[in-house]
């Protein structure tokens, strides 16, 4: 098999799609928080590990464990993310904070855990959202979250890079996700404004993923990459 790639959050939606993907030819670890995997998701080159990211031991833990069962790490993807409402009349610190932590603070926890299991050709692919540039109405503290992971993402692509470790990010438009669906009047608005006119898809996420950390992209780092099917062109 080819490298190791850690998946935050990978037993569901874009995450699963990710794995699938990568399992192919890469050995593959995922963490799952509230969704279990099915068994699809379970075989001698996967590593399904339970955790809550945000608990402060936990990002150290997984790398440990995924250092542990492949005697190496070159692939990370954050992908577990928390969407959450928070609108401007009622604060919740709480809910502020949650969104944070799992949004911002944990992509960092595991790069610092992470480091020294990284070598030159290392990849960290972040998956971030259009609304880093779109503010959602009453999700604001969401879209901060992700416009700070992008800036994240190119200031450790600076850093990392004389070290040959490259960083990137990938911002999805409207992706259907089976365990979420969206309100018929909500999916049919986001339709209209996207030029390909359609939703996307898990897996039109997972391949540019498996572009940004192959070869093929050995010279893109710091790269906030839109896979949204034109939407507000």
């Amino acid at each position: 098999m080819g490298k190791v790639a850690l998946i935050t959050g990978g037993a569901r939606g874009i995450g699963r799609a990710i794995v699938e993907e990568l399992r192919r030819d890469h050995r593959v670890a995922f963490t799952w928080c509230s969704t279990r995997p099915d068994s699809m998701l379970t075989d001698g080159n996967i590593l399904a590990i339970r955790s809550d990211l945000t608990e402060p031991d936990q990002p150290e833990a997984v790398i440990r464990q995924v250092i542990d069962r492949f005697g190496r790490l070159d692939i990370i993807v954050n992908n577990a993310g928390l969407v959450r409402m928070t609108p401007k009349d009622a604060f919740n610190a709480a809910d502020h904070r949650a969104i944070l932590d799992l949004n911002l603070l944990t992509p960092a926890a595991l790069l610092a855990a992470a480091l020294p299991h990284l070598e030159r050709g290392a990849s960290i692919v972040s998956i971030s959202s259009m609304n880093a540039a779109l503010p959602p109405r009453d999700a604001v503290t969401y879209g901060a979250s992700k416009a700070a992971l992008n800036l994240w993402t190119r200031a450790m692509a600076k850093e990392l890079g004389p070290e040959g470790i490259r960083v990137n990010a990938i911002a999805p438009g409207a992706i259907d996700i089976r365990e979420e669906p969206r309100p018929a009047g909500l999916a049919a608005l986001f339709v209209e404004n996207t030029a390909l006119g359609r939703i996307g898809a898990p897996e039109d996420i997972a391949k540019p993923v498996r572009f940004l950390i192959s070869d093929a992209a050995a010279f893109i780092t710091g790269e906030v990459l839109g896979v949204t099917g034109g939407y507000r062109l």
